[in-house]
């Protein structure tokens, strides 16, 4: 897994990268709100340093995770986890930014975007750390290589997203893949459980994507009906009284 001449290292390093696109688009947002109100000569360097301060942070959360996936039933409770952040992101989007204050210094600035981050990256924690498969080698590559798209690019890949919802539904699609093959290695599962069923992690991956796909994608249609049923019964009711 940690070797760069094989297909199976550059794989994770693709999917640790896609799931940091996929799931650090608001990152870009909390900076620009966090930095808005310092003076122009402030900003990127408030820009560069909370960057620095978040990945590093975020490193340091993937490591302690993947320490605790080793820790038997703890594989099946991430998949879980990566299950719902999957149907979470097939959702329709809130605007959730409000509470991120803008700095007038270049240290609160900086503080800011750190604790942003830590606190809304959990989903990209867990869903890179299964990505990984242990390796804090590959959680490092792939969070390096793809620091300028997240920071640069995120803009024109939210665009993207907007434009082309097949590409959010990919990233869903991903996420439950990645969640059905972390149960068979579970620690505290039997080694033979599986093996009855020929290719189980891929079967199991494959489920894992479609669940995530079918249910996200239901749960988006009930959703955007009762936003489109709110409104109407808010008018009957105003009629009414």
């Amino acid at each position: 897994m940690t070797d760069p001449t094989t297909l199976v290292f550059w794989i994770a390093v693709l999917q640790i990268i896609a799931i940091d696109i996929l799931l650090g688009g608001d990152n870009a947002v909390v900076i620009a709100l966090a930095c808005r109100k310092l003076p122009e000569d402030q900003r990127k360097r408030g820009i560069f340093w909370g960057v620095v301060g978040a990945i590093g942070l975020r490193i340091a959360l993937i490591f302690f995770a993947l320490q605790l996936l080793a820790v038997p039933w703890l594989k099946i409770v991430g998949a879980l986890l990566l299950v719902w952040i999957g149907v979470k992101l097939l959702q329709p989007e809130d605007e959730g930014h409000g509470e991120v204050a803008a700095a007038t210094s270049l240290l609160a600035a900086i503080k800011t975007i750190i604790v942003a981050d830590a606190v809304m990256s959990l989903d990209n924690v867990i869903a890179v750390a299964a990505a990984a498969h242990g390796s804090l080698l590959l959680v490092v590559f792939g969070i390096l290589v793809s620091i300028p798209i997240v920071v640069w690019g995120s803009q024109l890949v939210l665009k993207l997203m907007d434009r082309y919802p097949a590409v959010i539904t990919g990233g869903g699609a991903l996420l439950g893949w990645i969640a059905g093959g972390m149960i068979p290695g579970d620690p505290a599962l039997p080694p033979d459980l599986f093996a009855a069923l020929p290719y189980a992690k891929y079967l199991l991956a494959l489920a894992g994507a479609l669940f995530v796909v079918v249910v996200g994608k239901w749960l988006a249609a009930r959703a955007l009906v009762a936003r489109r049923v709110a409104p109407v019964d808010l008018l009957a009711e105003n009629k009414e009284s």
